[in-house]
């Protein structure tokens, strides 16, 4: 199986935080080259630290560094994920959170989430 963090469990991943439960910790260490980030949420971090709603334990440079360093498929948003992103029900406005599901669905990945309108889609999702 294939994985895709939503965007507050890549920061808690990374930030080894203790909301992101210990058996997803031990999913996402040990799926070597089965764990994808879309670019999206790089840029819905780099957009909420620029508005001053997202403070990290370090700083956005090192979080490109860890993530280029660690085993993490960056997936580039494709026309494909934009086709489906619009054909997507109304049923979250987040236009990040719309996007990681099109790209889930595209890419037949299943979603580390806890967005409970994330988990409203019928999109495979673990938490």
């Amino acid at each position: 199986m294939r994985y895709l963090l939503d965007t507050h469990a890549l920061i808690w991943h990374l930030e080894d935080s203790p909301r992101l439960p210990q058996s997803l910790t031990e999913i996402i260490d040990n799926s070597t080259g089965r764990i994808c980030l879309c670019s999206v949420s790089l840029w819905e971090i780099a957009i909420k630290i620029g508005v001053g709603k997202l403070k990290l334990q370090f700083t956005f440079e090192d979080l490109l560094d860890k993530v280029k360093n660690g085993d993490f498929n960056v997936l580039k948003i494709k026309n494909d994920h934009l086709k489906r992103f619009i054909t997507l029900p109304s049923i979250h406005k987040d236009p990040f959170d719309r996007l990681l599901v099109a790209t889930a669905l595209v890419e037949s990945l299943t979603i580390i989430t806890a967005d409970e309108n994330v988990r409203k889609y019928d999109v495979p999702w673990i938490w």
